[in-house]
């Protein structure tokens, strides 16, 4: 398997937190943590993508608190 190459958002410069992405194999997206780069999550792009379509539409800002 080729080496991964991983990219990071400019916005993260000055973060020491930040978020990594890779191409995998086939459709596959690869993304970890900067701080703890061992631990590698996969997902295809069109979940990627649901999920960012998700995140900015705000489906996700009261995660964990009780529901009402």
């Amino acid at each position: 398997m080729d080496p991964v190459s991983w990219r990071q958002s400019s916005y993260c410069q000055e973060s020491a937190s930040c978020v990594n992405v890779a191409a995998g194999e086939r459709e596959t997206i690869m993304l970890r943590e900067s701080e703890h780069p061992e631990v590698v999550l996969s997902t295809t792009r069109a979940r990627l993508r649901a999920f960012i379509r998700a995140a900015r539409a705000g489906q996700f800002d009261h995660v964990g608190e009780p529901r009402r």
